[in-house]
């Protein structure tokens, strides 16, 4: 793969080099250029499906997010604006501590717990600071946990020591406000004031405005094949603390410890798990969107997963196969190109949603992908195994902290949705109905209880006689269904993703048309 001469040059420890104040001379031979400008120089007049001559270097992009639709503005707070040197690193461990105890977490591969920081902590700060500020911290090793991805196979994790993860997070407040109001405003992952809400609010604003095709790019190992070289000499374009440099280099370095004992070193990618990475890939990933913004593509990123919307197929598949050059001989990553595809939005998953103008109405909705109900059947199954040893109290306790917290995100899916909500409260019903049966055993003690549940003794008796009937293949009898009726579980507290959908959307109603007084004479 051809080099870049820029990245040729010996750096220092950690891989980096010291940043060049603005407007200093290199050598006494050249004059520096400012950020902006290398920027600038490094983009291509590329040409593209949605500009067939390519882009002219006439002006630089307006960044300031005026014109994208749906896209909020970067919430920085300006007192937080400092300096972006090792002595900021140090002051701010202890908040930095805090938020790590928050988030919780596993220990890393010293064992030591965030419980066993804390008690240790007014010992291990000072130091600690002194370390950082002479230069001489080195972060540990970091232990590598897998788990399973949703739509198939393993995700790997980078779990560093608790200490390294609150340095990590003092590194990412001290780095964050310097980077977040560069960032462009159709960049919504692991931003302040941003979710994947606002991505797809976002996305539903493009195809309002005509945009009905979707370039739908997915990044192979993103996190593993970030090339090193090229973030250090990112960071190195704007901060100037040679001590901050080498420590960002040292943790991306540092080595991995897998499952079963194997020590390995790391070449390229940041670990997944540390509280530094997000913005790393947001720094990363911001060249792309530069290049998307001076294009002049309509397009959201939410970390990995980015989204270009054009007009018709054909200009799909050139910008397609123009961007994948770009990442693949720029940006130096790989695009998956058996899940990466050009198609109607109502086809891919971004997000959970897929994006569909309804054929009636004419408006864009907002639904559930097939992805997504796929895995909300799936965890419903494990929330309620026929096997439930505990009361059922206990099991709707279970599941109603699942179905608050996935209607708390799948909540915004347009009111027409509600079907497929229906669905799913159909399914937890009769779960629940096959584990209170079984519960109640013998067939005997079913037609009993039903019976006393106000269903016709005849009717009871002979349904659940009715041959050699499974648990569940009864739960759906008539009489099952009339006994454990909806109103008996809405009174033991299930939650319903009907109701909650229903409550949710009656504040987007529309607003009563004003009564005009008119006078009788």
């Amino acid at each position: 793969m051809a080099r870049q001469k820029s990245e040729d040059r010996v750096g220092a420890e950690g891989g980096v080099m010291p940043a060049e104040p603005a407007g200093s001379s290199t050598g006494g031979q050249a004059k520096a250029i400012p950020v902006e400008e290398v920027a600038a120089q490094l983009e291509l007049p590329v040409a593209t499906a949605e500009n067939p001559r390519g882009a002219t270097r006439a002006a630089a992009p307006d960044r300031s997010g005026a014109g994208q639709a749906g896209a909020p503005e970067a919430t920085v707070n300006a007192e937080e604006c400092t300096p972006a040197t090792m002595e900021e690193v140090a002051r701010r461990l202890t908040s930095a501590l805090q938020n790590v105890a928050r988030n919780k977490g596993a220990p890393g591969p010293d064992g030591q717990t965030i419980e066993e920081l804390r008690e240790q902590w007014p010992v291990i700060c000072p130091k600690l600071e002194a370390d950082l500020i002479a230069g001489t911290y080195r972060p540990g090793e970091i232990r590598r946990a897998y788990v399973p991805k949703a739509g198939g196979g393993q995700r790997g994790l980078g779990i560093p020591d608790v200490v390294d993860r609150v340095v990590c997070e003092a590194v990412r407040q001290v780095l964050e406000p310097l980077y977040e109001p560069s960032f462009h405003p159709s960049s919504h992952g692991f931003r302040p004031g941003r979710s994947c809400h606002t991505a797809v609010a976002e996305a539903k604003a493009h195809l309002e405005d005509g945009y009905e095709w979707a370039v739908d790019l997915d990044l192979e190992k993103f996190f593993d094949l970030v090339c090193h070289q090229r973030l250090t000499a990112k960071l190195a374009q704007r901060v100037g603390d040679r001590r901050l440099l080498v420590l960002v280099g040292r943790m991306l370095k540092t080595k991995v410890v897998l499952p079963d004992g194997v020590v390995i070193g790391i070449d390229e990618g940041v670990p997944q798990g540390s509280p530094l990475s997000p913005l790393l890939s947001n720094v990363v990933l911001d060249e792309l969107d530069r290049e998307l913004d001076r294009r002049g593509h309509r397009f959201v990123r939410y970390a990995d997963d980015a989204n270009v919307y054009v007009r018709s197929e054909r200009a799909g598949r050139r910008v397609m196969a123009s961007l994948t050059g770009f990442i693949e001989r720029r940006l130096r990553l790989r695009v998956n190109r058996g899940k990466s595809a050009v198609a109607r939005p109502a086809d891919r998953h971004f997000l959970g949603f897929c994006l569909r103008r309804c054929p009636q109405t004419g408006a864009v909705e907002v639904l559930l992908s097939e992805r997504t109900k796929r895995q909300a059947m799936e965890r419903i199954r494990k929330l309620t195994p026929r096997t439930w040893g505990g009361s059922l109290a206990s099991c709707i306790a279970r599941i109603n902290v699942w179905l608050v917290g996935w209607h708390g995100f799948f909540g915004i899916a347009s009111a027409s949705e509600e079907f497929t909500l229906r669905a799913l409260d159909a399914h937890i019903r009769r779960r629940l109905r096959a584990i209170v049966l079984r519960h109640w055993k013998r067939r005997r003690t079913i037609a009993r209880k039903l019976t006393a549940l106000g269903v016709a003794r005849h009717s009871a008796w002979r349904q659940v006689y009715a041959g050699r009937r499974s648990t569940w293949a009864l739960s759906h009898s008539p009489a099952v269904d009339r006994g454990l009726r909806n109103a008996y579980f809405a009174k033991r507290g299930l939650v319903s993703l009907v109701d909650r959908h229903r409550r949710a959307h009656e504040d987007i109603g529309v607003p009563a048309q004003p009564q005009l007084a008119l006078e009788w004479g």
